[in-house]
């Protein structure tokens, strides 16, 4: 029973503060991208260890995981890999007390466009939309994000 179908398990993190949403610019696989800050899950370890590696990785910061946000519910396909299907998990997190994470104001603020590139910047909540994001998975959980701040107004 041979099946070459395989799952690309990623998990990303929501950092909302000031009203303000915290992104991850990219340039990877030669594309701009942007994303939510986090990553790849590797072998041997859960969710929350990979958004915590991935946040020390990216940011250089231990993070708090606040809560579990969305976990992926229709089918997507992965953009770089055939045969694979792409599971997304979304946590939410906190940056340490009084920490400023060094973030840009403008798109794609790398030093050199180069594979692995990234930049990190806040977009106000108030001005965030869908398609701000790269990818489908993210572009929901921007809807999703905006409809819960409305339902808790």
């Amino acid at each position: 029973m041979g099946n070459s179908n395989c799952f690309n398990i990623r998990v990303y993190g929501i950092c909302i503060r000031n009203h303000q949403l915290l992104v991850s610019d990219e340039y990877v696989l030669d594309m701009y991208m942007t994303k939510f800050p986090g990553g790849g899950l590797e072998y041997g370890e859960g969710p929350i260890e990979c958004l915590k590696r991935e946040c020390r990785e990216e940011m250089e910061l231990e993070v708090d995981i606040t809560d579990h946000f969305y976990t992926t519910d229709f089918f997507q396909s992965t953009r770089f890999f055939k045969d694979t299907q792409l599971i997304s998990i979304y946590y939410r997190f906190e940056l340490p007390d009084n920490l400023c994470i060094r973030a840009s104001k403008e798109k794609f603020n790398f030093e050199k466009e180069i594979n692995g590139s990234q930049s990190f910047r806040w977009i106000p909540i108030s001005e965030l939309t869908p398609e701000e994001m790269t990818f489908p998975i993210d572009r929901k959980v921007v809807e999703l994000i905006k409809k819960n701040i409305q339902d808790n107004v």
